[in-house]
C-alpha cells in the first residue's frame, strides 16, 4: 500500500482536488519542478516565443532609467530561477544593486542558479529563499536602503483575476514608501502570434506541459501513460487570455497514490492561462493594490511592456 505520509502533501491534495474538480485543472505553479524550470529556458529561446527576447530588449534599452528608478543602494528581490539572462544582465549594469534575493519554489533549481551568480558577482550579497511566492513569506533581512522587486516574464499573467489582486496586494506588503516593482506585463496582439508562441515548431512547450504528468508519476507514483494525453494551447478572445490543457486521447483510469481518477476522451486538465493586458488595464489592477504607476517601458511593436511600480505609504 502507497504511504501517502512520504509524498509532497500539498501536491498531492492539490493534484487529487484539481483533478476531480469540473472542469480539471492544475495549478500552474506545479509545471515548474526541476525539469519543467529545465524546459521553460528552452522555451524561452524558440522562434516563436517572443515574451523573453522582447523584455530583453526593452531593458538593454531602457537600462539608464532603469538605474534611475532603481536608485544607487537597492536589493533586487527576484520571484524566479535567477537563471535568466534578464537577471544576469540587471545584476552585470545595474551597480546600484548591491543585494540579490533569489526565491523559487523548485529548491534544487534555485541553489543551482544562485552558486553560479555567486561566483559571477563575488560584491553582491546574495539571499535564497525557497518559497511559494503566490502565498504569504518573509523575507531576510536586509542592508540595502532601498527594496526592489523584479517579476519578469509576465507570470503575472498566470494568475487569475482574483489571485492577481490578491499576489499584487501580497507584494505591496513586502514593501515601504519609495520602494519600487518592476514587473513585466504581456500586451494585447494578433492571435495567430500568440498561437504560434505557446505551440512551437519544436515542441518544446508541449514537453514542458506534458512532463506535469512525468512529475505527477515520479513524485505522486502515479501511472499516467504519457503517451495517452496531449498538449493543447489556444487563445480564449472572451476571457483575454492563452489558455494551455493537457487533453485526454481516450476514456481512461489513472491511480494517483491510493486514489484512482477516470479521464474521458477529449478531457482536458487546464495547466495554466496566460492573460494579455493593454498598458492601462495593469497600471489600473496596480493601482488597486497600494501601487502608483511611475514608468512603463514597451518595444517598438507593443508587444510587451516593463512597468515601475512604487508603492504608497
Amino acid at each position: 500500500m502507497t504511504n501517502v505520509k512520504e509524498m509532497e502533501k500539498s501536491f498531492y491534495k492539490d493534484v487529487l482536488t484539481g483533478l476531480r474538480s469540473v472542469p480539471k485543472r492544475l495549478e500552474p505553479k506545479y509545471l515548474y519542478d526541476y525539469r519543467g524550470s529545465e524546459l521553460f529556458e528552452e522555451i524561452t529561446k524558440t522562434l516563436e516565443y517572443y515574451p523573453t527576447r522582447t523584455e530583453m530588449r526593452i531593458l538593454k534599452k531602457e537600462l539608464n532609467s532603469i538605474s534611475h528608478y532603481i536608485g544607487d543602494d537597492a536589493a533586487l528581490i527576484e520571484f524566479g530561477s535567477g537563471s535568466s539572462e534578464k537577471i544576469k544582465f540587471l545584476l552585470h549594469h545595474l551597480k546600484g544593486i548591491k543585494e540579490y534575493v533569489a526565491i523559487d519554489i523548485s529548491e534544487s533549481f534555485l541553489l543551482q542558479s544562485v552558486e553560479k551568480l555567486k561566483k559571477e558577482h563575488r560584491h553582491l550579497y546574495v539571499h535564497t529563499v525557497c518559497a511559494d511566492y503566490t502565498v504569504p513569506f518573509s523575507l531576510p533581512s536586509l542592508k540595502a536602503k532601498k527594496k526592489v522587486l523584479f517579476f519578469p516574464g509576465s507570470t503575472i499573467g498566470n494568475f487569475d483575476k482574483q489571485e492577481r489582486k490578491t499576489f499584487l496586494n501580497q507584494m505591496s506588503t513586502l514593501l515601504t514608501k519609495g520602494d519600487g516593482f518592476i514587473i513585466g506585463v504581456d500586451l494585447k496582439k494578433d492571435e495567430k502570434l500568440l498561437h504560434s508562441a505557446y505551440n512551437d515548431a519544436k515542441q518544446v512547450t508541449r514537453a514542458f506541459n506534458l512532463n506535469l504528468l512525468q512529475r505527477m508519476n515520479r513524485e505522486l507514483l502515479a501511472n499516467f501513460i504519457v503517451e495517452n494525453f496531449e498538449h493543447k494551447a489556444f487563445y480564449n478572445h472572451e476571457e483575454g487570455r492563452v489558455e494551455m490543457h493537457i487533453e485526454s486521447l481516450k476514456d481512461q483510469l489513472v491511480t494517483i497514490g491510493e486514489e484512482e481518477v477516470s479521464f474521458q476522451k477529449g478531457e482536458t486538465i487546464h495547466t495554466e492561462s496566460s492573460y494579455k493586458f493593454s498598458v492601462q488595464e495593469f497600471q489600473n489592477l496596480a493601482k488597486e493594490a497600494n501601487f502608483i504607476p511611475k514608468k512603463v517601458w514597451t518595444d517598438e511593436e507593443n508587444l510587451f511592456s516593463v512597468h515601475y511600480l512604487e508603492v504608497k505609504a
